[in-house]
């Protein structure tokens, strides 16, 4: 059992040393933060008084070194930008992003739902044919080019949408879009594929031969039991939507996580 334990503890440490050395290898990629970060009129004082007030001047093993040890210790440091606490930005944000992915997911869910059940009565019909074919085009869209898209459509061109903020429902009709279309894609088919085999089951048929309406078949028997292998699905794709989330943040400037 302990040899199991030490198997699955180096396992799972090594991804994360990974991600942890490839986050630091990015930061010092991006150039010097002294001209990053400080006015174009900053003195070579205040460039030097940057450098040495991050630790910048030391040497670069020397700074991984801290830096994995801020990690094991939950400390991310502070932003150069503002000076605050990395964590407690994080923190402040994350509400926004979740709040953005949760509706999005139910709305997702909501709408794949009904689509999948639709197409999953009449196999190979019309319907289930268009809903096959949106449901792989909207899945396969990227999201950023998408909102690119939307902007271009609702908000420049139409004048309907603003392009950016949180305050009135038509500010989260553009964000919802695009961050649903690709778990809505994707669950409907594995709603269609489940609600064709649950109608199929000898159960269904039971409950047809005592009478029982379309609706009530499907949505007391059929869907009840094809929710198991959606829920599934849903909660995979919830996590992948928080991260998903913050490209489509820094392009509608929503308060979350993609802002900081």
């Amino acid at each position: 059992m302990l040899t199991y334990l030490r198997k699955r503890i180096i396992s799972s440490a090594l991804p994360l040393v990974v991600v942890v050395v490839g986050v630091f290898a990015l930061a010092r990629m991006t150039g010097n933060p002294a001209a990053l970060y400080l006015p174009l009129n900053a003195t070579e004082q205040m460039r030097e008084d940057f450098v040495t007030r991050n630790g910048l001047d030391q040497p670069l093993w020397v700074q991984m070194g801290e830096y994995f040890g801020g990690v094991l210790r939950l400390d991310f440091g502070t932003s150069l930008r503002t000076g605050e606490s990395a964590a407690e930005m994080a923190l402040r944000a994350f509400p926004a992003t979740l709040q953005l992915a949760a509706t999005t997911m139910v709305i997702a869910i909501a709408l794949a739902v009904i689509v999948g059940s639709w197409a999953a009565l009449r196999p190979n019909g019309v319907v289930d044919r268009i809903a096959s074919f949106l449901s792989m085009a909207a899945a396969s869209i990227p999201d950023f080019w998408l909102a690119i898209v939307g902007i271009w459509i609702f908000a420049i061109t139409l004048g309907w949408l603003p392009t950016s903020g949180v305050i009135g429902a038509e500010a989260w009709v553009l964000p919802i879009a695009t961050l649903a279309l690709r778990p809505f894609g994707a669950l409907v088919q594995v709603i269609r594929g489940a609600m064709v085999s649950a109608l199929s089951e000898p159960y269904i048929k039971l409950a047809r031969s005592k009478g029982a309406s379309q609706t009530r078949v499907v949505t007391r028997h059929a869907l009840r039991n094809a929710a198991a292998p959606a829920l599934t699905v849903a909660g995979d794709l919830t996590v992948g939507l928080v991260n998903g989330a913050v490209v489509v943040e820094t392009i509608f400037g929503w308060p979350g996580i993609g802002k900081l």
